[in-house]
């Protein structure tokens, strides 16, 4: 099967390199300055959702842009982009078993944080088969919507329906659903031997001669694919910074091509050779360089398991020192989450709040077990522990977490972090630090809730990687032991995760099941408990104020 798609506009020819052959050929495997490129990947920390991978992705969500709309902040830039998803009448999503319809309604909510501009309505297709209001205002939306959403609608009534509906739609997409629905990007029709979900395992691209096209294909299927909110939502916003206008937060998706490979050994040479010389390294460079931009796992699983002091020279140089990406992010600001305002009855405090964060640990060996996380990478990694203590320094606080990964060669290794806290403006809130694998992050944590036992937590936390260009936000929620808090808490903690704007449905759980020998401990030292007191007598939580 053949696509045939819009063609991207014309990239201009680059001269030639005069780098040195050497490093020219090698680092040609990591970062290719022709556009038919898949671009760098760099390490990343593993405990935050969106740098898990730090890449420049290839040029689909550039080259479909950046001749086109590059230069001009044109009027309809600043117009609202309009989205209409219709989903099969009660389809449940593979999101344990959610509706489609309240993962979409949810999707829509998502799409406000990223830019208020981008309004999605969501319908369902019985109003297909319906004269009343609901198809009424279905019509009027289609008629200005800039791209229409269809998701596992196989009635084919309403496939007629719609086929007869939606022909002045500029992007059509279909995920899920009959193969007798076509889809259209950029005003132009997709087309294959099979229609119906493009965006699935089933298309051929080997006689495409419109690779940036494909490549927007490629892209959003593989995100499709991992079924996860996080995921949905950037399907959507590739599309819309492909052939509708920029999103700003997939501006560092563009390829510096030439100018990135100069600057790589002009500044990092010794670096580079010594990472090529590395066998760990060479073969973590070309690891990344063959994970898809969208698959989190994929990165990081290449970095755990070639992870070398050369690994993390080479991208300090490239990334954090020298910039040579030219990337930039900022913690996003949306949603605003609030933190808990009172514990035992008392208001939170800075020294109540960070004996929150230490927790169990002094009657356990670990403040917290990681039991699920929102972020659709977070919860690969089994069996997290989570370490805060108070540094020798006077007001220092530390984090450090702890956890498993399964290498390329199927072996399971434990990896740890070191992250500086500073306590924030507000009780509750922190400003977290640190320099991983080369790069260093900056987060904004909050504690949302515990409750008076501390029988479990909820953190919620965003964050950016400036040099890596990218910016992250998640939640994490945590219990002494590592298992799921029991019903007598399902609507106090339904309600801490609706503040931040999370579904119980978008958590994975972590597997705690085999976690032997972890590499645990804090240093000579520190100390722990400031305001509270915790004690575990018989398998029973006594957690109460400390003495005066």
């Amino acid at each position: 099967m053949a696509l045939e798609a819009p063609p991207p506009p014309p990239i201009q020819s680059k001269t030639k390199s005069q780098l040195n052959r050497r490093f020219a050929a090698s680092a040609a495997g990591f970062l290719r300055p022709d556009s038919q490129q898949r671009a760098a990947r760099f390490p990343s920390s593993p405990f935050c959702v969106q740098k898990t991978s730090y890449r420049t992705p290839s040029p689909i969500l550039s080259a479909a842009v950046k001749e086109r709309k590059a230069g001009a902040v044109t009027e309809s830039e600043s117009k609202p982009v309009r989205i209409v998803a219709l989903v099969g009448q009660g389809t449940l999503s593979p999101l344990k078993g959610t509706p489609w319809e309240e993962v979409m309604l949810h999707t829509a909510k998502r799409l406000k944080w990223v830019d208020e501009g981008y309004e999605m309505l969501v319908f369902t297709d019985d109003i297909c088969q319906s004269g009343n209001e609901n198809a009424v205002n279905f019509m009027r939306e289609l008629r200005r919507a800039d791209i229409l959403v269809i998701v596992s609608v196989t009635n084919q009534d309403s496939v007629n329906w719609i086929q007869t509906k939606s022909e002045n739609v500029g992007n059509i997409i279909c995920f899920d659903s009959s193969p007798n629905l076509s889809n259209k990007l950029g005003g132009s029709y997709i087309h294959k031997e099979t229609k119906g979900n493009i965006f699935g395992k089933t298309f051929d691209t080997s006689q495409s001669k419109d690779s940036e096209s494909v490549e927007v294909v490629q892209t959003v299927s593989q995100a499709w694919d991992r079924h996860n909110t996080d995921d949905i939502r950037f399907c959507l916003l590739v599309i819309i910074n492909a052939y509708i206008r920029p999103v700003p937060i997939l501006k560092n998706l563009r390829s510096k091509g030439l100018s990135t490979l100069s600057c790589m050994v002009k500044n990092c040479g010794p670096q580079i050779l010594n990472c090529l010389l590395d066998p760990n390294c060479r073969k973590a460079l070309q690891c990344l360089n063959q994970c898809s931009p969208v698959d989190q796992v994929c990165n990081y699983r290449c970095i755990a398991s070639y992870e070398s002091p050369n690994l993390e020279a080479f991208s300090l140089c490239v990334l954090q020192k020298n910039n040579c990406l030219g990337l930039d992010a900022k913690i996003p600001d949306k949603p605003y989450v609030p933190p808990m305002v009172k514990f035992q009855g008392k208001d939170l405090c800075h020294e109540t709040a960070e004996d929150l964060f230490v927790g169990w640990l002094g009657s356990l060996n670990w403040s917290w077990r990681v039991v699920a996380g929102q972020n659709p990478a977070y919860d690969q990694f089994p069996c997290q522990y989570q370490l805060f203590y108070r540094g020798k320094a006077r007001g220092s606080f530390w984090y450090e977490p702890v956890f498993q990964v399964r290498t390329l060669e199927g072996k399971m290794v434990w990896r740890r972090r070191k992250y500086r806290v500073k306590r924030s403006k507000i009780p509750g809130t922190f400003n977290f630090s640190v320099l991983d694998n080369g790069v260093i992050s900056n987060e904004f944590w909050t504690v949302v809730d515990v409750p008076d036992d501390l029988s479990w937590g909820l953190f919620y936390y965003s964050g950016a990687a400036r040099a890596a260009g990218q910016c992250y936000t998640g939640a994490v929620l945590v219990s002494p032991d590592g298992a799921y808090p029991n019903d007598m808490h399902k609507g106090r903690l339904a309600a801490a995760l609706e503040k931040c704007g999370i579904k119980e449905w978008e958590l994975y759980t972590v597997n705690n099941s085999s976690c032997l020998n972890p590499p645990l401990g804090i240093p000579e030292g520190s100390s722990l408990h400031s305001a509270i007191q915790v004690k575990n007598q018989t398998g029973i939580s006594m957690v109460g104020l400390a003495d005066a």
